[in-house]
């Protein structure tokens, strides 16, 4: 099958841009500091406040 009518892969990798606005809020700092406390990776935490966000503005729609 060509490759352009192939299913597409699932996407299993992301990366974020924080934007100057936000960079003064320390997000990636903070995010670890947090992901130490509770044991969790970085990664673990995003992909709940994604999973947490999408159910949320799902439910609205």
């Amino acid at each position: 099958m060509p490759r352009s009518q192939q299913s597409p892969k699932p996407l299993d990798k992301i990366s974020i841009y924080i934007p100057q606005k936000k960079a003064d809020k320390n997000v990636i700092e903070r995010l670890r500091k947090l992901g130490q406390k509770k044991d969790r990776s970085v990664n673990y935490m995003v992909v709940e406040a994604i999973i947490q966000y999408l159910n949320r503005e799902e439910k609205k729609a």
